[in-house]
């Protein structure tokens, strides 16, 4: 047989069965040679164990079984899901499961719930379990050492995931009997262990029918999973969803991987999958659901080769990066995906070298990220370049996160033209308009209203002092003129008061401190204006400083 795919197109959602098994008669090489194919039957069983009687109850694995077995259907798996199993219909159903089995290429059990170790065995826990259910635990619970053994010998490839890693909800001092005379064992403290079934068969003899087991943990062996935000689905099952159903012609294994540093990634380094497999031949997945396409098809192309350089990295310097990340607040997707882009042949072995890396790289993060609100667009396509190049960056994507802002900066390239004579046209118009309300201050001031003139030059500055220096100036000193006009007439130092303001603008326009023409002439202005004022006071402040302005002026 060469489980490679189907003769027959009609059966396509038995093709991934077909894929899944890819190889196991032979390595990948020997595979691609084989012509012959046949449709292969897989079987599902999918149990959540939600609502716990005597124990905590978890909110999440109905969740994740519904999930998981509507993605196992849809791959072509004949499917069975159940939910929240005292131990007699439990192990009825995986009794059952196991004669369904019987015939089957591929069996696969997903479980989401409680479970926990003692003794060097691995049980799932019943929705009825109590602390006397630990008495007799090969009768109230559910060895997983059993269950494999009778897998192993009906089908030839059993796949079990075990999202049950969580914290011990029994009492911390309970002790697990597996027969009322047997000896008493702690309950491990941190989840599952590896089982042991699937270690045995790396020495099966030839003559034994079956081609593997896997078994995924949800956590590494001795440690806590966790369950996710109440009504969403767990890290373990969120990862498996993602990527079990969308690969195509990926080795089992890489897709392990990806789950593995998926859930480190979502759950920021603290859960990490673990995998215990003993298949004779390599596992592939073949025809899957279609991929994303466009921007996501991008990122998610990308974060999937970043998963597995993750997979690759030494524990010294994932530790690295971790703490690089908590330290500087920067998403830890994003420094791996820096590190990935630098290539992991480049990657400093000298962990000081490393560490200034990772510094100078989050440091950049932090700007990109610091900046990202006061970016302002009104062209929809560079808006959505700029968006998925922050959601690349978020993913790790920092290579696809470039593209797009190549992609975004081509576009502003090719807008320039018509911005620059957009800019032109407000240009015109605002000098225009601003010509209006100079003319309409003239007439103000021939009718003596100077107040309302200086109102109507300081928008007409308003307006121009943008495009034009020398109206720039002329505007703002008209608008002075025609202050000091109104506080002249009027008696008004408010007005007289803003009359210097405006010439003390109007001084700011001069480059670099020259004392030409126009600085003696507005200082001179000024000048007269302080005046004015002093002349109204009974101190002689404002006239000392005129008088001191008007010497200066004329050396």
């Amino acid at each position: 047989m060469a489980f490679v795919g189907l003769s027959n197109l009609s059966r396509l959602r038995r093709a991934w069965l077909t894929a899944i098994v890819a190889a196991l008669l032979c390595l990948a090489a020997t595979a691609l040679a084989v012509a012959e194919t046949k449709s292969l039957k897989g079987v599902a069983l999918i149990i959540g164990q939600s609502n716990y009687l005597h124990i905590a109850a978890l909110p999440n694995p109905a969740n994740d079984a519904r999930d998981m077995a509507k993605m196992l259907t849809d791959l072509g798996f004949d499917a069975r899901s159940v939910t929240d199993r005292d131990a007699t219909k439990l192990k009825r159903d995986l009794e059952r499961f196991t004669e369904d089995a019987d015939g089957a290429d591929v069996a696969f059990i997903y479980y989401s719930g409680h479970g926990i170790e003692a003794g060097g065995e691995n049980y799932l826990v019943p929705v009825d379990a109590d602390v006397p259910s630990l008495k007799d635990a090969s009768t109230s619970l559910v060895p997983i050492s059993a269950v494999m053994e009778a897998l192993k010998k009906t089908v030839p490839v059993t796949i079990m995931l075990l999202d049950a890693c969580r914290t011990n909800p029994f009492p911390a001092d309970a002790m697990v009997r597996r027969s009322p005379t047997a000896s008493a064992s702690p309950i491990g403290a941190g989840g599952l262990e590896p089982v042991r079934g699937a270690k045995a068969l790396g020495n099966a003899p030839a003559a034994d029918a079956s081609l593997g087991i896997v078994v995924g943990f949800a956590a590494e062996p001795g440690h806590p999973a966790l369950d996710g935000a109440a009504g969403e689905n767990s890290p373990y099952a969120s990862a498996l969803l993602r990527h079990l159903a969308a690969m195509k012609g990926t080795e089992f294994g890489s897709v392990m991987r990806m789950v593995t540093e998926e859930v480190y990634l979502d759950t920021k380094a603290k859960q990490r999958p673990w995998v215990n497999e003993s298949l004779r031949r390599l596992l592939y997945f073949g025809v899957a659901p279609v991929e994303p396409t466009g921007d996501d098809g991008l990122i998610r192309g990308e974060r999937r080769q970043l998963l597995l350089t993750i997979s690759d990295l030494p524990g010294p310097k994932r530790a690295q990066v971790e703490l690089a990340s908590l330290q500087e607040g920067v998403p830890l997707d994003a420094l791996y995906g820096v590190l990935k882009a630098l290539g992991t042949e480049k990657i400093p072995e000298d962990p000081t070298d490393l560490q200034k890396v990772l510094d100078a790289q989050a440091e950049r993060l932090k700007k990109m990220m610091s900046e990202r609100a006061a970016l302002r667009t009104d062209d929809p396509e560079i808006k959505r370049l700029v968006a998925s190049a922050d959601k690349a960056i978020g993913q790790g994507a920092i290579v696809t996160a470039r593209k797009f802002l190549d992609d975004a900066v081509g576009r502003v390239e090719q807008t320039n033209d018509a911005v620059d004579q957009a800019e032109d046209l407000v240009k015109q118009k605002r000098l225009a308009d601003a010509a209006i309300y100079a003319r309409r201050a003239d007439a103000s001031g021939l009718v003596f209203d100077y107040k309302s003139a200086a109102g109507d030059y300081a928008k007409a500055f308003s307006l121009a002092g943008k495009w034009d220096d020398k109206l720039r100036w002329n505007y703002k000193n008209q608008e002075a003129e025609a202050l000091n006009a109104y506080g002249y007439a009027t008696g008004d130092l408010d007005a007289l008061q803003h009359a210097i303001e405006a010439y003390r603008t109007i001084l700011n326009f001069i480059p670099n401190g020259e004392q030409n023409r126009d600085w003696a002439i507005t200082r001179n202005n000024m000048a007269v204006v302080l005046q004015t004022i002093g002349e109204r006071e009974t101190e002689t402040a404002r006239l000392e400083e005129a008088a001191r302005i008007f010497r200066d002026s004329l050396v």
